[in-house]
């Protein structure tokens, strides 16, 4: 029962065997991929002025970004970073179809750049490895099976608390691993139940996300038209395709010899000369081993290429003129524009003050009035700051009811303050007043207010 439940599974999954890749675009790819590998390693163990590079600690609400600390008040700017991912996701997919999936995707990476070469390792290029499958049941093919799966998983438990030190911080992870398991149990768990699943995503699924569970595949057919730059096959040159022989001589014979390996190279399984489907990926495997070919055969390369599905149609020319991806580009630009500013001019404090509930204002019997505020301040940074509150008029002076001014690093305040003005001095009922938050002289923020007084308190 259960080989007839396994034979009917591998009936209706169709598994790719990929054909080791190699050339030119094949050596940028991996260039790409390896400096974000690198990238997505090292950033949460980066420091700047002892905040991470990079953070994302959900369960404290901190986030921070180049080294800059960002909490939920800082929403909008996070806001405008998923804007600008989207933008940029579809100005790329409009223009160049899917090479998002092909070059930069992680699950990309991690598949065709560290599972699937140590699958090549292990088990052999694709001969070997369908040799493999044929004769699974021998006790070597199932060591290596074995071996590559304890790989897989070691290297799947490593990735997964990278990405737990993008949570927790670097620092925590450490203390995590060097700690006795039993004091953080239910997280060690939960690291190997993730890991597990990590695991099986590239170990069983692997193709199958890109093809059927990613939905990003399926907006391709809204975003690209006849203008987007694809990965294409030639068929006005291609075809008729075949190898030479009497009976087709090479004149009636295009540059396609048939040979396949631009089918077996592919990760996804697709044959690429049957035209633009939402299973390719854009990863050039299927270009480079044409281009191979066709210089074997002393023929031009690009026979799989770059092209618009306007340069393949007969008698037309390539419009390079797309509108939606200039369009695109432009709005692009400005996200990136608006995401630095809010990055890199944000306070390293935060306030807000408010009237204190149900109070309007107070005549003293020193000849003042007073309003009433409450106050609430958070230290953004990762350094200690002495704050002082100073009123950008001069008329006005600031009594703190009670101070709380001295912020540690990452902390917060709540006071209570009065905005105290002469009688003399009242020209309005409401005036707009700015509150100055200083550390070391340095102005931090102006948070503004009202001031409420009655006019013709002076006789």
């Amino acid at each position: 029962m259960q080989q007839a439940a396994l034979q009917a599974t591998e009936k209706k999954r169709k598994w790719v065997f990929a054909k080791k890749p190699s050339g030119s675009l094949y050596k940028k790819r991996q260039w790409v991929g390896y400096s974000l590998l690198l990238f997505l390693f090292a950033s949460p163990f980066i420091k700047i002025k002892g905040e991470p590079f990079l953070l994302f600690g959900v369960l404290e609400r901190k986030f921070v970004i180049f080294g800059k600390v960002f909490w939920p008040e800082d929403l909008y700017v996070f806001v405008f970073g998923m804007l600008i991912v989207l933008v940029c996701i579809v100005l790329f997919t409009a223009v160049y179809g899917r090479v998002w999936c092909g070059w930069t995707c992680p699950q990309t990476i991690f598949m065709e750049l560290i599972f699937r070469p140590i699958e090549y390792w292990i088990e052999g290029d694709r001969t070997q490895q369908l040799k493999n499958r044929r004769n699974k049941h021998k006790w070597e093919v199932k060591r290596k099976k074995i071996l590559k799966l304890i790989v897989f998983y070691i290297i799947s438990f490593f990735i997964s608390n990278i990405f737990l030190a993008y949570l927790i911080g670097a620092d925590a992870l450490f203390e995590i691993i060097t700690s006795p398991v039993s004091q953080h149990l239910g997280g060690f768990i939960s690291i190997l139940a993730f890991s597990f699943v990590f695991f099986f995503v590239f170990a069983y699924v692997r193709d199958i996300v890109c093809t059927h569970i990613c939905p990003y595949g399926r907006l391709q057919s809204v975003l690209i038209d006849n203008d987007t730059t694809v990965i294409a096959y030639n068929y006005n040159r291609g075809e008729p395709r075949g190898r030479k022989s009497k009976s087709k001589p090479e004149a009636e014979l295009g540059d396609c010899i048939d040979c396949n390996l631009c089918v077996q190279v592919c990760p996804t399984g697709i044959d690429i000369r049957e035209g633009l489907q939402m299973e390719c990926v854009s990863c050039t495997a299927c270009i480079d081993a044409c281009d191979d070919v066709m210089v074997k055969l002393n023929r031009p390369k690009r026979l799989i290429g770059f092209y618009t599905p306007s340069e393949l149609l007969e008698n037309k020319t390539a419009s390079r003129k797309n509108k939606r991806a200039i369009a695109y580009t432009a709005l692009l630009v400005v996200l990136i524009a608006i995401f630095g500013v809010l990055i890199f001019t944000r306070s390293d404090v935060s306030g807000t003050i408010l009237r204190a509930k149900g109070s309007t204002y107070q005549l003293r019997d020193d000849g003042t009035v007073t309003n009433l505020y409450n106050l609430n301040l958070i230290n953004k940074t990762n350094k200690n700051m002495d704050i002082q509150l100073e009123p950008n008029d001069s008329r006005f002076k600031i009594q703190v009811v009670n101070p709380h001014l001295n912020l540690q690093k990452s902390e917060s305040s709540k006071m209570s303050l009065f905005l105290i003005l002469p009688k003399e001095e009242v020209e309005d009922y409401k005036t707009n007043v700015r509150i100055k938050i200083m550390d070391e002289e340095k102005v931090l923020k102006e948070i503004k207010t009202t001031f409420i007084a009655p006019i013709g308190l002076v006789k």
